[in-house]
This record gives C-alpha cells, structure tokens and sequence, in this order.
C-alpha cells in the first residue's frame, strides 16, 4: 500500500493509504477531500489541482505539456503544482504530501 497525506487550507492532516496503480483524484475523492475532477480524469480542467510537497515533487514523473497547459488556468497554481488526475500511485510515491489549494475552480456550480 502506498500511504498519501493530505493538508487541508485549515491545516487538517489526513493519512490514507492506496493500493499501487491507483489515481490520487480517486484516492483524494473517496478520502472526502475537496477535488471535484469535473473532467473526470480526462485533463479537460484544473479542478483537481493540488499541491505537491517541494520534498516530493521532484518524485513524480514531469508534467506532460497538455498538464501544464491546464495548470494554467487552475487558482493558486505555485511551481509544485499538479493535478491530481495525472499522478499514478507507485512505490516511489509512498508518503507523499500533497496540499489542497486554497481557491479552485466550481465548474459545477455548487
């Protein structure tokens, strides 16, 4: 199992684990946190943008340019910043720290 934190604006921690293969969106989502993935998966938005500890961004795999080019147009895009939708859990991933922005994109309107 691959164990993920997520850091909450108000600074909440909660630790999860995944099984490898798995995709953070999917983890993040059924964990409760905040990422609506209104594209569901398909890097059509940036509602799943989240940012990546400086220690364990350089752990994932580069960005393609179609990812970046949507972190674009996500809010609060800093220089670690990902979306969630594009990070398979491996291995070298265990114990990765990722925080929820804190302005995002409601493309459902809610």
């Amino acid at each position: 199992m691959i164990r993920v934190r997520f850091e909450a604006v108000g600074g909440a921690v909660q630790e999860v684990e995944a099984p490898p293969g798995a995709r953070l969106l999917e983890v993040a989502q059924n964990a409760g946190q905040p990422l609506e993935g209104t594209c569901e998966g398909q890097m059509a938005c940036s509602t799943c943008h989240v940012i990546v500890a400086p220690a364990d961004f350089d752990r994932l795999p580069p960005a393609s340019e179609a990812e970046e080019d949507m972190l674009d147009l996500a809010m609060g895009a800093v220089r670690t910043s990902r979306l969630a939708c594009q990070i398979l859990l491996t291995d070298a991933l265990d114990g990765l720290t990722v925080r929820m922005p804190s302005a995002h994109r409601d493309m459902q309107g809610r």
